[in-house]
């Protein structure tokens, strides 16, 4: 599991934090629109799951059945 991946528990806090501009990545992005949002019982499969998406193959997947 990687730290720096932002799997969280709190998803209204971390969607606050995007859309008051303190998250650099989206800053320049708002204001942000929740489209989708998976939750795991295992922290685990939530990791592995966001690395997937982030993949060549993740990224079409996302694109064509999550957005």
């Amino acid at each position: 599991m990687n730290p720096s991946t932002p799997v969280v528990n709190n998803l209204r806090e971390r969607f606050n934090r995007h859309n008051q501009g303190k998250v650099d990545y989206t800053k320049e992005r708002l204001p942000l629109t929740l489209v989708t949002y998976i939750a795991f019982n295992d922290k685990k499969n939530a990791y592995q799951f966001e690395k997937y998406l982030k993949s060549g193959s993740g990224f079409a997947f996302r694109n064509k059945r999550l957005i």
